[in-house]
């Protein structure tokens, strides 16, 4: 059940004005004191599913209430090879979030990266045809969301299908099958599970183009007879991008055309980035390592810890200002050691980007979004 009006309003109110000093613990995670409002989840390293479960009182486990596979359940390690299925690390996700009592969230479907050549290509490396892939397609759905019919609450279906201007990227994907290959995987997965929340989850979603080619794919898939449940935008943020006014316009602009949110990837980099070449969350953008871009090897200065606080508390209050559209709030992991902006785009530095330090402490960050929780 969505909080009141007058509550959130009030709980919005309270994280913008409070401030990130030392502060008392609280008994709750995070997912109990936002859970009239949104669930709030992160992301499971596969390193984490490997051997027993984590347990019941793990950090993960306590803080949150939605469990995203950052890689168990892409292509490449569900189905490496033609027919070969490897459900070791997802089955492990699964009783994970049945041990916690938490939703599980499957990402992803359809995408471009990790994805193994295999999927497009015959025997002589040449392009497959339209049809070959798409009974590729239809199996792979059919076989990983069939598996999990019931036990997993929402499917990434199609993953970052946009350029920035809004128009459909240039993959094999779309070269093979055609413009609507997002069609067909939306399809295949609302037949594999009818009851399965299905999204379409993007980048860079604060930018007007983009949000505007998201809204066009929704609307095109509507017209098709399928319905998307969210957009996901992820929240792959800096302490210097985007301003929350692009992020407030982009949610609002989607929550107008009708779209519910979630934020599904969200983690606040505090490193300096090549501004001339940088562009969003493309895993391919690689810059050579120099000490200038990696200032905080030795720890993060309290003038940082306090900007990121900051902007966690600015995020939180816009979060529930629009609760009523907001489902999700996804964290791109759960401490700062574990997290892939330690090595994207430039590998090896020390970032801070999570909410707990690199031994699970709460970091002024945690303090900023759980502090006078009405």
């Amino acid at each position: 059940m969505k909080i009141s009006v007058k509550k959130r309003l009030a709980l919005g109110a309270a994280l913008l004005s409070v401030t990130t000093g030392v502060a008392s613990a609280v008994p709750e995670g995070i997912a109990d004191l936002y859970n009239e409002s949104f669930l709030v989840g992160t992301a499971i390293k596969s390193r984490d599913l490997m051997g027993e479960l984590p347990s019941a009182d793990s950090l993960s486990c306590r803080e949150f209430n939605a469990f995203t596979a950052e890689n168990a359940m892409k292509w490449q390690h569900i189905q490496p090879a033609p027919g070969q299925f490897d459900f070791a690390l997802a089955d492990q996700l699964v009783a994970y979030a049945q041990q916690c009592h938490a939703r599980v969230i499957g990402h992803t479907l359809v995408w471009h990266q990790q994805t193994p050549d295999w999927v497009f290509e015959d025997a002589q490396g040449n392009p497959v045809s339209r049809e070959i892939l798409l009974d590729r397609l239809r199996e792979h759905i059919h076989t990983l969301v069939g598996r999990y019919k019931g036990k997993v609450y929402g499917w990434d279906v199609v993953n970052e299908a946009l350029n920035e201007e809004g128009s459909l990227r240039d993959t094999p994907w779309r070269r093979i099958l055609g413009d609507d290959f997002y069609v067909h995987a939306f399809r295949f997965a609302k037949e594999a599970d009818p009851n399965a929340q299905l999204y379409y989850n993007d980048f860079n979603m604060y930018k007007p183009e983009k949000v505007a080619g998201a809204i066009r794919l929704v609307k095109q898939l509507a017209a098709s007879g399928i319905k998307v449940d969210a957009v996901g935008m992820q929240a792959h943020y800096s302490l210097f991008y985007p301003a929350l006014a692009d992020i407030e316009h982009s949610i609002k602009t989607l929550r107008d055309a009708g779209v519910r949110i979630a934020m599904t990837e969200l983690d606040i980099s505090v490193l300096p980035l090549p501004d001339d070449a940088f562009s969003g969350a493309d895993i391919t953008q690689r810059f050579t390592a120099h000490p200038v871009y990696d200032p905080y090897v030795n720890g993060l200065p309290n003038a940082e810890q306090q900007q990121l606080a900051e902007r966690y508390q600015g995020l939180f209050a816009l979060y529930l200002k629009y609760a009523d559209s907001v489902d999700r709030v996804t964290f791109w992991g759960t401490t700062d050691e574990e997290s892939w902006r330690n090595n994207w785009p430039i590998r090896g530095r020390t970032d801070y980007p999570l909410l707990f330090d690199r031994n699970g402490r709460p970091k002024p960050a945690y303090e900023a979004i759980t502090q006078h929780i009405p």
